[in-house]
């Protein structure tokens, strides 16, 4: 009888350090948020292995240095592969001679994708699809790569027209546009009233379009913009994956140069010293990875706001998620993304104050499982009502 008890014993302890089912989905996955570094390493003395392998260790995997010459870029390539990276590729030769340019690079192990420029206006989306036929006449692997302005560019509807044109026009697999929504304002900061917006806009043209969409956080102070926070750089991160980004970008990785925009306190400066932000990417990028199953290959249900007022554009919450019985952020700003990715339903609340942490009473029921930043899950249920959320921070629960 008491081996039998003892057997018992053994096999309830090995069933409870299983993970459990959607916990072990999740590590099969073994999903990667592809992270971009716009302005990476910079031509010249700093172009060493070691330094792209600092670029890795930072948590990217995608670097985009700024290069006006053939062997410099080709230099980037060999660099990028042995740091486990992959480059978007730039150099004069790709606009004058794309096909035989293309033709020289495209079965290079560490190739990302080719850029063609920055922030188009209207007028410029004809030629730009013509030159992205060209590369894609030679090369249907790698993508071509372009990022779109903000929304205040052109007012919403503006914007929606600018967006159509774009996917009619270029035809890109992918829609990837900026938006640094943080300001200083005296003493304070203050997040633009259209940020919101403007990811509802892009979600919106992502689902019509089928095409993912990339979007950015910004790491470089400069002008109006301050010296973020790792509060701040969650904020902008986390909002991008609830509206369903598949592809997160830094601008900037090093410093660009303080001669027009006065560019200061990036992540590596212009001497290729390490600054606060090198750390605090590194640390954000590394806790995004962790969740990179929730977010990568996720259809976005619906995303909702909480508040006393809520960001124009977008919608409040009148309907909880299955399985919640309260979700009250007690009026201050929250977000609510209900994601499917798989068989398991995510609920993701983010605070979305850059200043100030809040208080948001959420209560579910026995299904649902909470998602701890270390990656692991636990039920929800063992915990009070009452979350804390760090300013940018968030919660994720899911269930089957």
């Amino acid at each position: 009888m008491k081996k039998t008890h003892l057997l018992l014993a053994i096999l309830l302890c090995a069933a409870w350090l299983l993970p459990s089912p959607s916990q072990a989905r999740r590590k099969a996955q073994k999903k990667q948020i592809p992270i971009l570094a716009w302005y990476s390493i910079p031509p010249g003395e700093f172009s060493t292995e070691e330094r792209y392998h600092e670029l890795r260790e930072c948590g990217f995997t995608h670097s985009f240095a700024h290069i006006y010459s053939m062997p410099d870029a080709l230099k980037a390539l060999d660099l990028c592969q042995k740091a486990g990276l992959k480059s978007i590729f730039m150099c004069p030769e790709l606009q004058t001679d794309p096909e035989a340019t293309v033709r020289r690079v495209r079965k290079h192990p560490a190739l990302g994708g080719y850029f063609l420029r920055d922030e188009p206006h209207n007028k410029d989306l004809e030629e730009l699809g013509k030159w992205a036929q060209r590369i894609k006449s030679e090369d249907t692997e790698h993508p071509c790569y372009l990022n779109l302005f903000p929304v205040q560019v052109f007012g919403s509807e503006g914007y929606r027209e600018h967006m159509r044109l774009f996917n009619e026009l270029v035809d890109l697999p992918q829609i990837s546009f900026d938006h640094y929504p943080l300001l200083q304002r005296g003493d304070s900061v203050i997040v633009r009233p259209e940020y919101y917006d403007n990811l509802e806009l892009v979600a919106a043209e992502s689902e019509r379009t089928g095409k993912p969409f990339w979007a950015f956080a910004l790491s470089t102070a400069h002008m109006e913009y301050p010296v973020p926070t790792m509060g701040q750089l969650r904020l902008q991160m986390y909002s991008n994956l609830a509206y369903g980004a598949q592809a997160l970008q830094y601008f900037t990785y090093w410093n660009p140069g303080t001669e027009t925009w006065d560019f200061h306190q990036a992540p590596v400066n212009q001497q290729g010293l390490r600054s606060r932000a090198y750390e605090e990417v590194r640390t954000l990028n590394q806790e995004l990875q962790r969740r990179a199953a929730v977010f990568m290959g996720c259809r976005v249900l619906s995303v909702r706001h909480l508040g006393a007022e809520i960001p124009q554009g977008t919608r409040r919450l009148d309907t909880l998620p299955p399985h919640f019985l309260q979700i009250d952020s007690r009026g201050h700003g929250a977000l609510v993304s209900h994601l499917v990715n798989g068989d398991l339903n995510y609920v993701v609340i983010q605070n979305t104050s850059p200043n100030r942490g809040i208080c948001v009473d959420i209560r579910t029921d026995s299904q649902v499982k909470r998602l701890r930043t270390d990656g692991t899950e636990v039920q929800a249920s063992l915990y009070e009502a009452e979350h804390y959320l760090e300013p940018g921070m968030v919660e994720i629960f899911c269930y089957e």
